[in-house]
């Protein structure tokens, strides 16, 4: 039998707003870059299925935070929507506050302890229309927003986080078309990189004034590096990767600067960002006291060839390629790599590095499509390959927590499957199977799984399991 998990090990599961709330202009919600996006082109979204089409939270989470207690969970993370608590950037909507409320204590009354984050990808239009996180207001924007939702859920919310994989709205929505507002630009990104670090510490600033009950973090989507061999030009080309892809959040967000390899990268290409006087001691400011790490697959590079390097760069691929590492295992699905050992890594990193921070798990899954295929007579899901790659994660964090990793929970993605940005309903992720025609949530097989998991606190392993019924 495997050794149990520390006493108060976080399980839970994972989500965002809009993802999951729904109510899209209800209760004096007003539109995101995603809302907006879809009305104006429709057909870049999988099967029509656009931000309206969520889980319908806002409506339900009455029932749902029952059915996170059905199977054990003792926390849950999700996020405000900026667009439904403040409307129009400055007025506090007094139903937002209500339905807020409302939610977390349900949680809580639950025992499920509710860790908010405060941005998942969800630019409100308003703030878009004035340039987003190119626009240095955006930073004091950030700031109001977030001092006031730790003012009216403070007392219920003692996990925040400020940012949900910050580097990725900066890739997808400066470096390709998969988040608006789409542009190719890599000086753009980097500005926007910069004023998102600066709007992350100025929120652990308003945090750190207000002096409330909890703790404050950052959700950064932290991957090992893997170099293709040990010669020196492919080495050079991991440590780029690591400092651009993992180092550029994760220095500032636990040392409050930027790493020296960055800041030189970024001079010798002419792509340092714009700054003002004080952005250097802000930074410094916004050091926290917890890691949230998305975790799904590792990033693995070799050498550009010398002959097709641009200087200066045009693009990320000239400072690092992708290696197509032979013996990979992949989830065909999703495209991604599936490597459990990677997650050990990272927690090794954390704690040799970053002076073994306390980090949880905030995000691990994997997406399969047409799941219906595997459902028995009731309708059950039998997702032994869900349970398989969670069993062979958690295997490895609890390695790295034997070997004095400060890792104090971990959360699937996600609770209920959920909307997908651009892929919609494509792929599914949930414990929760989502009939999408009823809004109906049945528990799949590994929601049974996870249930007697958390209850001994120690895994279980498939071949030990035969329940889903």
């Amino acid at each position: 039998m495997a050794n149990p998990f520390p006493e108060h090990f976080f399980w839970g599961a994972a989500t965002s707003a809009p993802q999951s709330e729904g109510g899209q202009y209800e209760g004096g919600r007003s539109a995101s870059t995603w809302d907006k996006w879809f009305e104006l082109e429709p057909e870049n979204f999988n099967s029509n299925q656009g931000p309206k089409n969520t889980t319908n939270v806002f409506d339900r989470y009455k029932e749902d935070t029952k059915l996170m207690s059905d199977i054990n969970l003792n926390s849950y993370r999700t996020s405000i929507s900026w667009n439904r608590l403040l409307p129009d950037g400055k007025t506090l909507n007094p139903q937002a506050v209500q339905y807020y409320r409302d939610y977390f204590k349900r949680l809580r009354d639950q025992g499920v302890e509710p860790i908010i984050n405060l941005f998942h990808f969800d630019m409100p239009w308003w703030l878009m229309e004035k340039g987003g996180w190119e626009n240095r207001e955006s930073i004091d924007h950030f700031a109001f927003y977030a001092r006031i939702a730790f003012e009216q859920f403070g007392d219920l919310v003692h996990y925040w986080t400020t940012f949900n994989e910050p580097i990725v709205h900066v890739t997808c929505g400066y470096l390709g078309e998969y988040h608006w507002p789409k542009v190719n630009n890599l000086k753009r990104a980097v500005q926007v990189a910069h004023h998102t670090n600066l709007a992350h510490a100025a929120a652990v600033v308003e945090f750190r004034k207000l002096g409330i009950e909890g703790k404050i973090g950052n959700i950064l989507n932290l991957s090992p590096v893997y170099a293709k061999s040990n010669q020196a030009e492919d080495l050079q080309a991991k440590l780029n990767a690591e400092t651009l892809h993992v180092k550029s959040f994760l220095e500032p967000t636990v040392n409050g600067e930027y790493p020296e390899h960055l800041i030189t990268l970024l001079k010798d290409n002419d792509l340092l960002p714009h700054t003002l006087d004080g952005d250097k001691e802000l930074i410094s400011k916004g050091k926290v006291d917890f890691l949230g790490v998305n975790y799904y697959q590792p990033i693995r590079v070799e050498a550009v060839p010398t002959d097709e390097v641009n200087h200066p760069a045009t693009s990320l691929g000239d400072f690092s390629r992708h290696y197509n590492w032979p013996e990979k295992k992949m989830n065909p699905y999703r495209g991604w790599e599936i490597y459990p050992e990677g997650i050990y890594d990272i927690a090794m990193m954390i704690k040799e590095d970053y002076g073994n921070i306390p980090f949880y798990i905030s995000e691990n899954g994997m997406g399969v499509s047409e799941e219906e295929r595997f459902a028995d007579d009731k309708g059950i899901i039998q997702d032994d390959y869900r349970i398989e790659f969670i069993y062979d994660h958690l295997a490895n964090v609890q390695k790295a927590i034997d070997a004095g990793a400060n890792c104090f929970g971990y959360h699937l993605w996600t609770f209920i499957d959920c909307w997908s940005w651009l892929n919609g309903y494509r792929n599914r992720y949930g414990f929760y199977r989502l009939i999408l025609e009823t809004g109906e949530r049945i528990p799949k097989k590994s929601a049974f799984w996870i249930k007697d998991v958390i209850q001994q606190n120690q895994l279980i392993k498939l071949n030990q399991y035969d329940k889903g019924e």
